[in-house]
């Protein structure tokens, strides 16, 4: 670095003014807290949650021939992402999981829309 490069000054972490690490994390979590009390008007709303694990084309007569232990062939691959819907909307992509014997969604990307 040259003489004539700007320099930012570094905050003095020794200083007796400077916020300790513990209460860096309290306000953190009293902000957290005062989101989620803000947010406590919109918890009761229902929404309606999809995950699309993949999407295949047939006929009406082929449809009506499924039964128990038919497998049905979708058009995506093993291990690729599912489509998470909220409301019909498009919100994010996971991947499926097994918890405790049960099937579940793992989020892994949150997709963001702009809107007009």
């Amino acid at each position: 670095m040259s003489d004539t490069d700007a320099q930012v000054p570094l905050p003095d972490l020794n200083a007796a003014d400077a916020p300790a690490i513990g209460d860096v994390a309290y306000h953190e979590d009293e902000q957290s807290a005062r989101v989620a009390a803000d947010l406590e008007a919109v918890f009761d709303v229902p929404v309606q949650v999809s995950a699309v694990l993949g999407r295949s084309k047939m006929d009406v007569g082929e449809l009506l021939k499924l039964g128990p232990g038919t497998v049905l062939e979708l058009d995506r691959r093993v291990g690729e992402a599912i489509d998470i819907y909220v409301n019909n909307r498009l919100v994010a992509r996971g991947e499926v999981v097994l918890v405790e014997d049960k099937l579940g969604v793992t989020m892994t990307e949150i997709i963001k829309e702009e809107r007009a």
